[in-house]
C-alpha cells in the first residue's frame, strides 16, 4: 500500500497528476478511515497504470521532462 505522494515521487510526477490518474479510473486506488478519509494505492495497481500509460505515454513525457 503506497501514499499518493510517495507513488508521486517514485514517478517523478506531481501528487496532482496522480489524483487526476485517480480520478480517471487509470490507477486503481481506495479510501480508508471514514469521512475524508486517505487514499492509498496498493503496489499491484502501479505497473498496471504504467503499462497503459506506456502506450499512451502519460508517465514518460512527465518523467523525461516531456521530451520524447
Amino acid at each position: 500500500m503506497y501514499r499518493v505522494r510517495a507513488v508521486a515521487e517514485a514517478l517523478d510526477v506531481s501528487v496532482a497528476t496522480i489524483y487526476r490518474a485517480i480520478e480517471a479510473g487509470k490507477l486503481n486506488a481506495f479510501k480508508i478511515g471514514t469521512g475524508k478519509g486517505a487514499l492509498r494505492i496498493p503496489g499491484e495497481a502501479i505497473p498496471a497504470y504504467l503499462d497503459e500509460c506506456a502506450n499512451a505515454a502519460c508517465v514518460a513525457a512527465s518523467a523525461d521532462g516531456g521530451e520524447s
